[in-house]
């Protein structure tokens, strides 16, 4: 990789933290969209984006809590199934074509996920019950086995479904979700390391720069309104990634 493509990869680490942070996200599918485009080969892209999660996760985790916006009770049912999920399919390697079509499905749900927080997802107002914990972890465990086989936290699916079905307001899900990846993250990476998959060439200064956009990005979301603007511009590059990935 040039050092050109280097440092534009990082500044768009930068921004991408900042944004899902501010949502309580880590940022790992709009990793893996910059890194298709940028033609990042798929063996590295699923530990690097994992990887970076644990950071900005850990971050947005801190600062919503901080805030006084998490839940114990709320979070618990949808991790208990997850983390082990998460750890076998963070072990299972498909076939590289199998694995790009699969990453590329779940950027066009990501994309969608963005449209949807641009155009429509404001709950503020709406009633709120937790789910039954069979429903709970029934829900955790099959986002966290995506998790881990894909290299997401599982939080771009997990919080659009706690806001529709009324599970908890915005800041709470935000909290939720923050640590709901955070966990996925860490068990996936536990999977992979199994197959000694987590080589990845550049990924401190990645970290560093996707942390600080974190930083930024959860501070701001958790005290503040989420800069919903520039989800539009987001969801396009998703969308584009998306694309390349299904088309070969």
């Amino acid at each position: 990789m040039s050092e050109a493509m280097l440092a534009v990869m990082a500044l768009l680490f930068l921004v991408i933290g900042a944004l899902y942070a501010s949502v309580g996200h880590a940022g790992a599918s709009g990793y893996l969209a910059v890194m298709a485009l940028l033609n990042v080969p798929m063996s590295l892209m699923r530990p690097t984006a994992l990887l970076v999660n644990v950071c900005v996760a850990s971050i947005a985790c801190v600062q919503f809590a901080r805030a006084g916006h998490f839940r114990w009770r709320l979070f618990w049912p949808f991790a208990i199934a997850a983390v082990p999920a998460a750890f076998v399919g963070g072990m299972l390697s498909l076939p590289a074509r199998s694995m790009q079509l699969l990453i590329g499905v779940v950027l066009a749900l990501a994309c969608l996920r963005m449209a949807w927080e641009t155009f429509g997802g404001r709950f503020a107002n709406r009633p709120t019950r937790p789910p039954t914990r069979p429903v709970a972890i029934g829900t955790g465990g099959v986002l966290g086995f995506v998790a881990g086989l894909t290299g997401t936290g599982g939080g771009i699916f997990l919080s659009p479904l706690m806001l529709v079905c009324r599970w908890a307001d915005t800041k709470r899900t935000a909290a939720t979700s923050a640590l709901f990846i955070l966990v996925n993250s860490v068990a996936g990476l536990g999977g992979v390391s199994l197959r000694g998959g987590l080589s990845a060439p550049h990924l401190a200064l990645l970290a560093c720069c996707a942390g600080a956009g974190g930083v930024i990005g959860a501070w701001w979301g958790s005290r503040r309104a989420a800069p919903r603007s520039l989800y539009a511009a987001l969801a396009c590059v998703l969308l584009l990634a998306s694309a390349k990935l299904l088309l070969g």
